[in-house]
């Protein structure tokens, strides 16, 4: 590989991470999931999160953004769709936030199941509007403002950021789990993770 495609790849990379390591809907979810140390459902979920982010990376470089932007009601569906989820997650996470079980790593919560997970995992990805207009539009848009060549490292280098970080983050909240030895400290994780599907729910409706 020469410089000029490293330098590419390292482009994609950087833009890709920007992206996607605010914390948002996703990102919190995981963050929980690696504090219990899930195993083999955690890696389940990183790599629906990575791979997820992959096919909508390519699909962005393939030209799929310019589709969604000709379909404005179907992101809107989307959008009502991803709120009302959002919003039930969020008062979910309340309510455990106030309630005195599941309030240690080793405990496991009734919702815990692999398909429980997998599905809210894949609603969390795909049925937030922002994931298409951030990663399809606005990171397939970068890629191809890089030529016809170009753009697939531009866009193999985002591909490896996703990886990279929801591999970091789902494997390396297992660090904090010391401190989520404390319930007081689960109450807070999830105090935070309601605000932050509730309030991105609000977001959708009012159409931000």
């Amino acid at each position: 590989m020469n410089a000029s495609l490293l330098q590419m790849m390292l482009l994609g990379f950087g833009a890709s991470l920007t992206l996607i390591v605010a914390i948002g809907a996703q990102n919190a979810y995981l963050l929980r999931l690696g504090v219990e140390g899930r195993g083999r459902i955690l890696a389940t979920v990183v790599l629906i999160c990575a791979l997820s982010d992959a096919i909508l990376i390519a699909a962005g470089v393939a030209g799929i953004g310019a589709v969604i932007e000709a379909a404005p009601v179907a992101v809107d569906l989307v959008r009502v769709f991803g709120a009302i989820f959002l919003i039930s997650y969020g008062v979910l996470a309340a309510r455990r936030s106030i309630s005195p079980q599941a309030m240690t790593v080793e405990e496991t919560p009734a919702d815990a199941s692999m398909k429980a997970i997998v599905l809210t995992t894949l609603a969390l990805t795909w049925l937030n509007p922002h994931v298409y207009l951030d990663t399809v539009m606005l990171l397939g848009s970068i890629a191809n403002q890089q030529g016809d060549t170009d753009r697939w490292w531009w866009a193999a280098g985002a591909i490896v950021a996703s990886f990279t970080w929801f591999f970091l983050l789902g494997y390396g909240a297992r660090l904090l789990k010391p401190l989520f030895a404390r319930p007081a400290a689960w109450r807070v994780l999830d105090g935070l993770i309601a605000v932050i599907m509730t309030g991105l729910g609000v977001g959708l409706i009012l159409g931000s």
